[in-house]
């Protein structure tokens, strides 16, 4: 924990506690192939019983200062919401199989499709805390943060020049936004419209095969609804979360997650 503060608090960039994913090959440093078209039309399931956004009242001052720019009092200390808010994107390229999602979904071993995959699961992380208030969304911005930080980070890594990583990642950006809101028109409408989302964001219009469509709606699906059975208390202070895999074995073994403690020993 006290590692994890002084990590914030020297603004070290995000991609040191997350191990570049392995095996990553960037085919091109064109604009081609860092800005695969991200945007955002069959039932499986449904996410209608998720919970509700939490209602907080806050003061004209709060008020005021937020509108400023400013971020008013939290529930939760800014510092331990950051420190969440780590750990939750870092479980986003740590605890997800992107072996697997290469593999089932076809995609080829890139830094893009590294991306795509990330993207896709900061998505459902940014749903969830969604509801959790003023302090969700403000745990939301910094997720958004270290993600950016991790690509730029990554960027550099694989030796990609700063004129050309400096375009591309406003390129992506922009890209990113308008995905966030494909997929959170995608997640609120049928199963079709989820679909359509991710056949122009995730797989860049070119999916032949409804099999990999159907797959990827049914994982959104049911992670969505693993991730609101999650306590949302326990998100703010530990940003602990898990995936379920993208192919169940048994698809009855879905079940609420265990919760995570909490140590703020030494903040």
């Amino acid at each position: 924990m006290a590692l994890l503060v002084r990590v914030l608090r020297n603004r070290i960039s995000i991609s040191q506690w997350v191990p570049v994913c392995s095996r990553l090959l960037l085919v091109s440093h064109t604009q081609g192939q860092w800005g695969r078209a991200l945007s955002g039309t069959s039932q499986l399931s449904s996410t209608k019983d998720s919970p509700q956004p939490v209602e907080e009242k806050v003061g004209a001052f709060t008020k005021i200062i937020e509108a400023m720019g400013f971020t008013g009092p939290l529930k939760y200390s800014k510092w331990k919401i950051k420190i969440a808010a780590l750990r939750m994107y870092t479980s986003c390229v740590e605890k997800t199989d992107f072996e697997e999602f290469f593999l089932r979904c076809q995609m080829p071993d890139t830094f893009n499709s590294w991306f795509l995959i990330t993207l896709l699961h900061v998505w459902m992380c940014l749903v969830r805390m969604k509801q959790e208030g003023r302090s969700g969304k403000y745990m939301c911005r910094i997720i958004v943060h270290f993600m950016w930080e991790d690509v730029e980070q990554r960027g550099r890594i694989m030796g990609v020049n700063s004129y050309i990583l400096k375009k591309n990642m406003m390129l992506m950006t922009n890209n990113f936004y308008v995905a966030i809101l494909g997929y959170d028109e995608g997640v609120l409408s049928d199963d079709r419209g989820l679909a359509a989302a991710l056949w122009r964001t995730f797989f860049n219009q070119k999916c032949e095969d409804p099999r990999q469509l159907e797959l990827l709606v049914e994982y959104v699906r049911k992670q969505i609804q693993y991730l609101d059975s999650m306590n949302g208390e326990d998100l703010l202070l530990t940003g602990e979360v898990s995936w379920r895999p993208l192919v169940e074995k048994n698809p009855q073994s879905i079940l609420k997650p265990r919760s995570p403690t909490y140590n703020d020993e030494g903040l």
